[in-house]
C-alpha cells in the first residue's frame, strides 16, 4: 500500500494537485529543432506540434489533457517514432500501447482501466491508470488506436473531456489533465495522403475532411470530437527514405556494439534500400526497412566484430553488402600493405 493512501485521502490530494495547474513556458522552436532532428520528413508536422504544445502549456486553467493529438497516415511515415520522440524532448514518461491487443472489449478495458471488485485482477490497478497515478504528466502513445474494440474507446473519453479516468478497482478518479495524448492510425491511407496533398495550406480544411474520411473508415463521432488536431503523415520518398535507412543502419550497427565510420555507407546501399521501398508503395513500413537492413549488414557486421572490429564501412559488391574493417589501426595495416 501507497503511504498516500495509507495516511491521508489520496485521492483527494492528487485532485487538489490537479487543480492547481501551473503555467508552463518551453520554447516551440528548440522543441521543433529536436523533433525534427530524429523524424525525417515531416518537419511541418513537427513545427505544428511543438507551437500546439507550447500554447496549451502556457494556459493555467486547464480541465482536460494538455493536449490529445491524432497521427494519421501511411506506416512508416514515423508517427509512432514522433510519439517516443516527443516524450523524449519534454522530458516526459511515456506510456506507450499497442491498442491492437485489447480489440476484445472487457479483458482489454481490464487490462488499462483495472477490474471491478469481484473480478479477476480487481487486487491490481489498470496499465494505463497505474501509469497516470504514477506519472501524471506522461506522454500516453496509443498505437493504432482504431484497433481497439470499441469499449476501450470509450473508457477515454472522460479523460480527454473531463480531466480523469477511473480506476475500475478502487473507484478512484486519476487525472489527466497534465499528460499528452498522441493516437496513431494507418486507417484510410490513400485518401488521407491525398486530402493531405490538396490540403497542404490549409489546416481547417485539412481536419474538416480528415475528421468525415476518418468516421466512415470506423472513428466513432464522440472519440474524433475530442480530439485536439489531427495530423496527417506524407508517405517518405526520395532523399528521406536515404535518410531514414541511413540512421537505421547506424542503428543497428551500435546494437552491434560497432560504430560507423564517416562517409561509411556506400551510396549503392542506400540506392537500393530506396528503390525497395518505392516499389511497395503505400504498403511500406518502416518494419519492412529494418528487415530489408537486417537481411543486408548482419551477418557481416557478425564477422567483423568477431575479427576484433571496432568501427566499419559498408560496401556495396556483387554478392551482397560487405562489412570492412575501419579502426585507424587496421586502415594503417592496408595502407602499409598497398
Amino acid at each position: 500500500m501507497d503511504i498516500l493512501d495509507r495516511l491521508t485521502n489520496r485521492a483527494e490530494l492528487e485532485r487538489k494537485i490537479s487543480d492547481k495547474v501551473e503555467s508552463i513556458f518551453i520554447d516551440a522552436d528548440k522543441l521543433a529543432e529536436s523533433l525534427k532532428a530524429k523524424v525525417v520528413g515531416q518537419d511541418t508536422i513537427c513545427v505544428d506540434l511543438a507551437a500546439q504544445i507550447r500554447r496549451r502549456l502556457a494556459l493555467k486553467q486547464r480541465g482536460r489533457p494538455v493536449g490529445v493529438f491524432l497521427f494519421a497516415g501511411p506506416p512508416g511515415a514515423g508517427k509512432t517514432l514522433l510519439g517516443k520522440v516527443l516524450a523524449e524532448a519534454l522530458g516526459r514518461k511515456l506510456l506507450h500501447f499497442d491498442m491492437t491487443q485489447f480489440s476484445a472489449g472487457g479483458f482489454g478495458a481490464t487490462s488499462l482501466f483495472g477490474a471491478a471488485k469481484g473480478y479477476v485482477g480487481s487486487q491490481e490497478y489498470g496499465k494505463l491508470t497505474s501509469g497516470l497515478r504514477e506519472h501524471p504528466d506522461s506522454v500516453v502513445l496509443l498505437d493504432e488506436f482504431e484497433k481497439a474494440h470499441g469499449d476501450v474507446h470509450k473508457n477515454f473519453l472522460t479523460a480527454w473531456n473531463d480531466g480523469f479516468i477511473t480506476e475500475k478497482s478502487d473507484g478512484k478518479q486519476i487525472s489527466t489533465t497534465r499528460a499528452i495524448f498522441v493516437l496513431t492510425t494507418n486507417a484510410a491511407v490513400d485518401t488521407l495522403s491525398e486530402l493531405s496533398r490538396i490540403y497542404a495550406g490549409n489546416a481547417e480544411e485539412l481536419r474538416r475532411t480528415a475528421v468525415s474520411t476518418l468516421r466512415d473508415a470506423g472513428f466513432a463521432p464522440e472519440v474524433l470530437n475530442r480530439i485536439d488536431r489531427i495530423f496527417v503523415f506524407s508517405l517518405l520518398s526520395g532523399l528521406d527514405i536515404a535518410r531514414v535507412a541511413a540512421l537505421e543502419i547506424e542503428r543497428m550497427i551500435g546494437g552491434y556494439g560497432l560504430t560507423v565510420a564517416e562517409g561509411g555507407i556506400d551510396p549503392d546501399i542506400l540506392l537500393d534500400l530506396m528503390g525497395r521501398q518505392e516499389r511497395l508503395g503505400n504498403a511500406a513500413s518502416s518494419r519492412d526497412l529494418t528487415r530489408s537492413i537486417e537481411e543486408s549488414i548482419a551477418d557481416s557486421l557478425i564477422a567483423v566484430k568477431q575479427m576484433g572490429a571496432t568501427a566499419v564501412t559498408l560496401v556495396q559488391t556483387e554478392t551482397g553488402v560487405r562489412a570492412e574493417n575501419a579502426d585507424p589501426a587496421a586502415l594503417q595495416v592496408e595502407h602499409g600493405r598497398g
